[in-house]
């Protein structure tokens, strides 16, 4: 039977996906859980796996399609199938209320405008150019030759994108991921380490094309342009004009349209705390390089603070609610959003039954949460059920930030950079003196509509003299 592709649910508060680009043309051969197809949302960009092995025997919906989730944009065929969308009953696991939905708004048999015409029915082994033809926006110098499918395969479009940049091809890259792939940290340690080999002529055969995506005032700089991601403009002197400008992605227009949203829905109320980290970083310091050769996995402060708010949030749980029209919703569980920078983002995967972890399992959940988010690994559940979120410019040198409210929480923390400056410190006798300690600021903005100032501070102060005890366990 044919196994339609779904376009996944990537967030509970996600409704809808775009299509970035296609892995696979109609008619390739595709093998279960491969990379089929890139996707972006505001949560998320995410490649996603094929879900059966078999043909790509039609692309419903192509390059650039915004469509909701549950929708069928794919069919896999077997053998002497026709790729024809299978009856919802045997679409695969769709769970029952996405096939009432899919009920209620039922998908055009057609694709749309959108994707090439030759996309438009099933077809027999299937040139590759129909799925070339319309490039992702936010990849214009990907590649088209024959061993393109190959690196796609083993690489993510990051990985690509960093490869574009720095002239160097992935083909002489050793990967370390999943059937030898390619992952971030492969590409900037041959960045780092090795001298790239002469492969730039590759960028500039993708030019001419590029003005086709993005129909900026000034096509003319956008030819000798690096691709942008985020605040990274390229090189001095690629402008040719005064300006270049750069659609938003759609995790950039998302993520603009949901802090519009919180600021809006949430009345904002910040405060600011400031805390001796002296025990923690002492803690840290003593016991990181036994803690990494035990457990294999580096000691940041991330599972400090994550231990911190665990206490403050046991201790306050209206801080831990969400507020649902008129009732106050109070959460059984403590799931903690932990932000990650991306180069063209930012995700939140959530730490679920957070009070559950020793300080070794929180460090263990952020590092794999954060490892997969950079990778594009993360799995729907992984961007969903968050009861508090905490975010950390500090590493980049903030003193702290104001952030807004991950909705539905009532509350975020922001945790500034730790810096060594003097304070006025009372010994065991009550004695003043100038010492010298590892102090932070700790900001939280909280929903003034749920959360009191009173409460807000209590259990700030809470979270303070949780790090300042530092009765951490690192065995």
């Amino acid at each position: 039977m044919p196994v339609n592709v779904l376009m996944p649910q990537m967030g509970e508060s996600i409704t809808e996906g775009t299509i970035v680009r296609w892995f696979k043309a109609e008619g390739d051969e595709v093998v279960k859980d491969e990379p089929l197809l890139e996707i972006s949302t505001d949560k998320v960009d995410a490649e996603v796996p094929a879900p059966a092995s078999g043909r790509l025997g039609k692309i419903v919906h192509g390059p650039g399609t915004t469509v909701a989730v549950e929708t069928v944009i794919g069919v896999i065929a077997q053998a002497g199938e026709t790729g024809e969308i299978a009856p919802a009953p045997t679409a695969g696991p769709v769970p029952p209320a996405a096939t009432a939905k899919a009920a209620a708004a039922p998908e055009p048999a057609s694709p749309p405008v959108a994707p090439p015409p030759a996309a438009a029915r099933p077809i027999p082994p299937a040139p590759p150019a129909p799925p070339a033809a319309p490039p992702a926006a936010t990849s214009p110098a990907a590649p088209a030759d024959a061993g393109a499918d190959a690196l796609r395969q083993r690489s993510s479009p990051l990985v690509r994108r960093i490869a574009a940049e720095h002239g160097v091809d992935l083909a002489a890259v050793p990967g370390t991921g999943i059937q030898g792939r390619v992952t971030k940290d492969d590409i900037l340690a041959f960045v780092a380490n090795g001298t790239p080999p002469a492969a730039a002529p590759a960028p500039a055969a993708a030019a001419p094309p590029a003005p086709e995506p993005r129909p900026a005032p000034t096509p003319a700089a956008r030819r000798g342009a690096p691709p942008l991601s985020g605040a990274t403009l390229g090189p001095a002197g690629a402008f040719t004009a005064d300006e270049l400008r750069e659609p938003l992605s759609i995790m950039r227009q998302k993520i603009a349209e949901h802090m519009v949203l919180s600021r809006r829905t949430s009345p904002h109320v910040n405060t600011v705390f400031e805390a001796d980290m002296s025990k923690v970083v002492a803690l840290r310091e003593g016991g990181r390089t036994a803690f990494e050769a035990q457990h294999g996995i580096k000691l940041t402060y991330t599972p400090f603070f994550l231990a911190a708010v665990i206490e403050g949030l046991k201790a306050f749980p209206i801080v831990n609610a969400a507020l649902d029209g008129n009732d106050i919703v109070y959460h059984r569980h403590i799931n903690i959003g932990v932000a990650v920078a991306l180069p063209h983002g930012l995700i939140v995967p959530v730490v679920k039954r957070a009070e559950e972890l020793s300080l070794i399992g929180l460090q263990r959940a952020v590092t794999d949460l954060a490892t997969r988010a950079r990778s594009k690994q993360l799995k729907p559940e992984d961007v969903q059920g968050s009861t508090f979120s905490v975010t950390n410019p500090g590493p980049y040198g903030g003193l702290y930030g104001l952030p807004i409210i991950n909705q539905p929480n009532v509350a975020i923390l922001s945790t500034g950079g730790i810096q060594r400056r003097p304070v006025v410190v009372i010994d065991d006798a009550g004695r003043e003196a100038i010492g010298i300690r590892d102090m932070i600021y700790l900001a939280l903005s909280f929903d003034h509509r749920v959360v009191d100032g009173a409460t807000a501070d209590q259990f700030m102060a809470a979270v303070k003299a949780a790090l300042e005890a530092a009765d951490f366990e690192l065995g």
